[in-house]
């Protein structure tokens, strides 16, 4: 059933009548109509989209009849379907993968209003008092006697929670406080994330000696020609990634050029350091107003995690086994530096490039003579389609008539056994409009009950090559490419009734598993002998060489875990702040470098060579929805490695075992408790023991 027709379309000219947001695309899945949509279109959408919600809200709480699940919670539920639903979903993307000005100056004004117009809903104290009605006969008559199967209990139990941790139960005073607090960190938010994208652009290094590029494959150095290329300048730009470790500083024989790239990376943020401090403050005096120790006990309470005390124990005690791993490691990169008569004490800008040789040493692997079989298409299609196909029976059939957001992101229809199932779209390549990193969105939401079907993105930022050159990829981008598009089948086989439950609508602390888990296939046998092909003669990797890469890819787990934990410490340090113990003055960039340095040597974790993977100043995650849940990776890698073992012991890539994964657990999304999915799934709880050996921790 459809939300009724009703748009309030406040008067804006000709920009609102000819919106294509004020309507359902008419495009296959409900694709957004890109080519029709502009600038202009987005503000008046999201206002007639507001307007629209609370008008369904005001009917809601004017109801004369007494509340029920139907005429209140599922009411409530399509209260936001319609065109707010549309416009943010379209909008956001397209903010996160090609912004530009006039963007951003949208961003910076609709964020508040969004967060205003969620407090007019969530701090509604006639609308809070009709969902407690149905809250309280589900408590004295239970679930079953008012008709709710789980699904429908599980909405009840979401919107119960959001709103009492919202505010709802606060008083006026505190309502208003809070309301308060939610624009302005709504309003920081937005500058914070503009200013990452900034800092990654002015931060890149422009060379003008081709020689400082010794190290470099052909390929990189087309690709840093490119990029300087498209900003007007003459040599060779190499551009920034978004972690504090960039992947070039293993092939750079240059150490000065190292050193300068390395200190560029880190040397970000500055102007981010104000705006950091009064985000963590703010939050800290949200979570005392909601009756919370700190701000990562409030986002604990919500998460299967449960209590941000275990989560600090789990995290100190994978530090400590981390960091012994992490000295043992370097240890073995000074003995190389030594040996070839360097006379200099490992640096951190110098760790990538020795660990190279080590790994290179070691297994005899060099991941530049893998890259010519790792051709982006081919693992796309040969490789993580492949897994999907043999996995769960899904097929993919490129859409060229289809127009996604950018001339870059293609369009793929997905067929579940032949059957039309939904939409993919994948964005691979960096550029300047679009942010760091790699990440997954939904650009229409599967639900039974609008029957709406699935269209989701794919996002990474692979350095694109010069004309006419192939795209090659780096091992580290095909574990991308496996790891998004795990969040992708969670979103594409869903089976969801409602949407605020559908899709990746899960715990932070859970959603990242999926993902994960399908990271298993990027080295599996049946997968890589039909993705692993040299771009030019389609000849398969040599098998020696495969068998280098799998042993290889133990190698440096102290690095890697050491770097992840130092920054998921960071948040968690960051976000157990009492209001007023966050550090004020007059330089924030100093006080902020402070309380790093002070928060890592505490927990055991400050290494001078191994910077946090992202520093404070530049952490994305910390102002999108990861704030105090940076562990998540962590806390959702132990599901996934007991999934693995799961699959190995069961017999690897079969689709019965497919089958099982997705009735059990992908269906459902959110839909019932996370960990009871999981149970159903494994038979069990989880088990630690798997992380630990994957990690070399036990």
């Amino acid at each position: 059933m459809r939300p009724p027709p009703y748009f309030a379309r406040p008067q804006r000219g000709a920009a609102v009548t000819d919106n294509p947001f004020l309507s359902p695309s008419a495009l296959p899945y409900q694709l957004p109509p890109f080519a029709e949509i502009r600038n202009e279109h987005y503000l008046p959408a999201f206002e007639a989209g507001m307007a629209e919600q609370l008008a369904r809200v005001d009917a809601i709480t004017a109801n004369p009849e007494a509340p029920t699940f139907e005429n209140t919670v599922v009411a409530l539920e399509q209260s936001g379907l319609g065109t707010l639903k549309r416009v943010s979903l379209a909008f956001f993307n397209k903010f996160s993968s090609d912004t530009d000005d006039e963007l951003n100056a949208i961003e910076s004004e609709v964020s508040p209003k969004l967060a205003a117009h969620a407090d007019k809903i969530l701090l509604n104290a006639d609308l809070f008092a009709r969902i407690g009605v149905v809250w309280y006969h589900r408590d004295v008559l239970g679930a079953e006697a008012l008709g709710l199967d789980e699904q429908d209990e599980r909405l009840l139990e979401r919107y119960w929670t959001e709103f009492v941790r919202g505010g709802a139960a606060l008083d006026e005073a505190g309502k208003e406080r809070l309301a308060a607090i939610n624009a302005e960190l709504a309003e920081l938010s937005s500058k914070f994330n503009q200013q990452i994208l900034t800092d990654i652009n002015d931060a890149a290094v422009h060379v003008t000696d081709r020689a400082e590029l010794a190290g470099l494959g052909e390929d990189q150095i087309g690709g840093a020609e490119a990029a300087a290329k498209a900003r007007g300048l003459d040599g060779w730009l190499i551009t920034q990634s978004n972690f504090s470790r960039h992947p070039l500083l293993e092939d750079l024989e240059n150490r000065d050029l190292r050193e300068r790239l390395y200190k560029a990376t880190i040397g970000r943020g500055t102007d981010n350091a104000a705006t950091l401090l009064r985000m963590v403050k703010l939050r800290a005096e949200k979570a005392r107003l909601l009756g919370y120790e700190h701000f990562a006990a409030y986002v604990a309470a919500d998460q299967t995690a449960g209590n941000a005390e275990v989560i600090a124990e789990r995290l100190a005690g994978l530090a400590e086994a981390s960091v012994r791993n992490a000295r043992r490691e370097a240890a073995e990169l000074q003995e190389v530096i030594d040996a070839q008569g360097g006379g200099f004490a490992l640096a951190a800008w110098d760790w990538s490039y020795y660990a190279k040789q080590v790994r290179q040493a070691k297994y005899g692997f060099d991941a530049e003579a893998l890259k010519p079989y790792l051709e982006l298409d081919r693992v796309l299609v040969d490789g993580v389609f492949f897994a999907a196909e043999r996995e769960f029976g899904l097929t993919f059939e490129e859409r060229k008539d289809l127009q996604g957001y950018h001339p870059e992101a293609r369009v793929w229809e997905v067929f579940d056994g032949g059957k039309p199932l939904g939409l993919f779209l994948g964005d691979f390549f960096t550029r300047d409009s679009k942010k760091g990193g790699a990440w997954m969105n939904a650009l229409v939401v599967q639900s039974d009950l609008t029957g709406d079907r699935p269209v989701v993105v794919n996002n990474l930022n692979i350095v694109k090559p010069s004309e006419g050159q192939p795209a090659l990829v780096s091992v580290d981008n095909v574990t991308t490419l496996f790891h998004e598009f795990g969040h992708a089948l969670h979103g594409l086989l869903s089976a969801c009734r409602y949407p605020k439950t559908s899709m990746t609508s899960t715990p932070r602390d859970f959603v990242e598993y999926p993902s994960q888990v399908n990271e298993m296939w990027e080295d599996w046998p049946e997968v890589t002998a039909n993705y692993m092909r040299h771009h030019e003669t389609g000849e398969p990797a040599p098998a020696e060489l495969i068998a280098q890469w799998k042993a290889a890819g133990k190698f440096g787990e102290g690095f890697a875990s050491t770097e992840y934990l130092a920054a998921a410490i960071l948040d968690q340090a960051w976000h157990r702040l009492a209001p007023e113990d966050v550090p004020e003055g007059d330089d924030p960039h100093a006080l902020v470098e402070a309380f790093e340095r002070k928060a890592l040597e505490d927990a055991g974790i400050h290494l001078p060579e191994i910077a946090p993977r992202y520093r404070s100043v530049y952490f994305a995650h910390i102002s999108i929805g990861y704030s105090a849940g940076y562990y998540s990776y962590i806390w959702s890698e132990i599901l996934d490695a007991d999934t693995v073992e799961w699959f190995k012991e069961n017999g690897g890539l079969t689709r019965a075992n497919g089958d099982h994964f997705r009735e059990t657990l992908l269906s459902r999304g959110g839909s019932i408790d996370p960990m009871e999915s999981f149970r159903r799934f494994r038979g069990r709880d989880a088990e630690i023991d798997p992380l630990l050996e994957r990690r070399g921790l036990k």
